[in-house]
């Protein structure tokens, strides 16, 4: 045997298994027939002797394919708030929706009159304001395998890009291939508005990222028998393929549908909105506010096709965050900003607070950026990055404290005696 770690050293550049050029500064291996094989493909071949079956074969199933607990909506949401801050209603919604999925799945009616049919999720709002976080934080919550796809990627078959099956082999991927479990996870499709059709009129020039994807992914939304190629890229005769029913995956969609809100403001005019028949100039609404109002009519003329709207019965708003959900952003969740950096500095024998006016002038500073809270953790980096060079050098025990100040870069990040330490009215806990 004989291995290239260099592109160009292989004969043709490609692996003899799946097809796919290499780009990639990994080791092919060539046999003594001429053929080559990419780590890729040792990885799965190893996989596949690991467990003594092929890829692709199906296990008897048991009770533990199933999740382990369906929780109550209330219990879902509950453990939502721990890791998104406010969307009250869409996550009071979407934990309704999650619960009655499963639920057909575990407690399916023996009436014959009576067909429960799931309830795909689509959650519409801004960028950086919780869409994908809910979706993950679902799987966690569940104990479900979850997987991400980006729709721009994808592309009707037969044209240069990514199938759509090539979701589902992400999500097979994350199950360590037992199909019985992967056939009950969660995929969440991002940037599900990019494949929306370029053109409303008939026209002979195919659209092949956007109405062609929405056709391509009606019976995998709906629930089919999808054949998935095991190494992904694009479908050819001499693959086998892994046969996955999709009948019980929960798709979550998500996308910030851009310019839709003009459609909806159009639609309505001057209404009445709410029950307490207020009337108020659209130029007065804010943007989560008037999305609250979408309408399918909308969708579609944004141009996603009836079918593919029918396919997501839920729909949610995701709201922008504004600046008292940006504070509460960084210091509230498990997984917040404030609580990390404060561990971080606790293991390099330091202390680190915020004055609550240095909360409040980082989440304004995160609002200029228009990118919601992915803002914060750039500001947050970018600030600590110094000091976190600086920090694991000496064990000796510092204090810090942030002031609006050192946001501002008006001030050097330096630690402070205890003594001295200031008082804030308010401290990230």
């Amino acid at each position: 045997m004989k291995r290239y770690k260099k592109q160009g050293e292989s004969p043709d550049g490609r692996c003899s298994f799946c097809g796919l050029s290499y780009h990639h500064p990994s080791e092919l291996i060539e046999g003594l027939s001429g053929s080559t094989i990419c780590t890729g493909c040792v990885s799965i071949c190893t996989q596949m002797l690991g467990k003594g079956k092929r890829l692709g074969t199906r296990e008897p199933f048991h009770k533990e394919h199933l999740i382990k607990k369906l929780l109550p909506p209330s219990e879902i949401k509950k453990q939502l708030d721990e890791y998104v801050v406010g969307q009250e209603r869409t996550k009071k919604v979407v934990s309704v929706g999650v619960n009655q999925h499963y639920k057909r799945i575990i407690n399916p009616t023996p009436r014959q009159d009576v067909a429960l049919e799931k309830s795909n999720i689509l959650l519409i709002g801004p960028t950086g304001c919780g869409k994908t976080l809910i979706a993950k934080t679902l799987a966690k919550i569940l104990d479900v395998p979850f997987a991400i796809g980006d729709a721009t990627t994808l592309t009707e078959a037969g044209y240069v890009g990514e199938d759509v099956e090539n979701l589902l082999l992400r999500l097979i991927q994350a199950s360590d291939y037992d199909l019985n479990r992967a056939e009950r996870g969660i995929i969440y499709i991002d940037e599900i508005d990019k494949i929306a059709r370029t053109h409303n009129n008939p026209s002979i020039t195919r659209d092949v990222s956007g109405e062609g994807v929405q056709q391509g992914l009606l019976k995998m939304l709906e629930g089919t028998i999808s054949n998935v190629p095991p190494q992904g890229g694009r479908k050819h005769p001499e693959q086998e393929y892994i046969r996955i029913n999709t009948t019980h995956i929960l798709f979550i969609a998500g996308g910030t549908f851009d310019g839709i809100e003009n459609s909806i403001s159009r639609r309505i005019g001057r209404k009445q909105i709410g029950f307490d028949a207020e009337t108020r100039d659209l130029d007065e609404l804010g943007l989560g506010e008037i999305l609250e109002h979408i309408e399918p009519e909308d969708l579609m003329e944004f141009g996603m096709i009836p079918e593919f709207i029918g396919r997501f019965p839920i729909t949610c708003i995701v709201k922008p965050l504004d600046l008292e959900a940006m504070i509460k952003v960084l210091t509230e969740p498990k997984n917040a900003l404030v609580k990390q950096y404060q561990e971080f500095f606790r293991m390099e024998n330091s202390t680190l607070n915020f004055n609550e006016e240095a909360l409040e002038e980082i989440a304004k500073k995160a609002l200029e950026k228009k990118t919601g809270a992915r803002a914060l953790r750039a500001i947050i980096e970018e600030l600590f990055l110094d000091t976190m060079f600086e920090l694991p050098s000496s064990k000796e025990e510092r204090n810090f404290v942030i002031t609006p100040e050192m946001i501002k870069g008006l001030e050097p990040i330096k630690p402070v005696g205890k003594e001295s330490l200031p008082i804030s009215k308010k401290k990230a806990s």
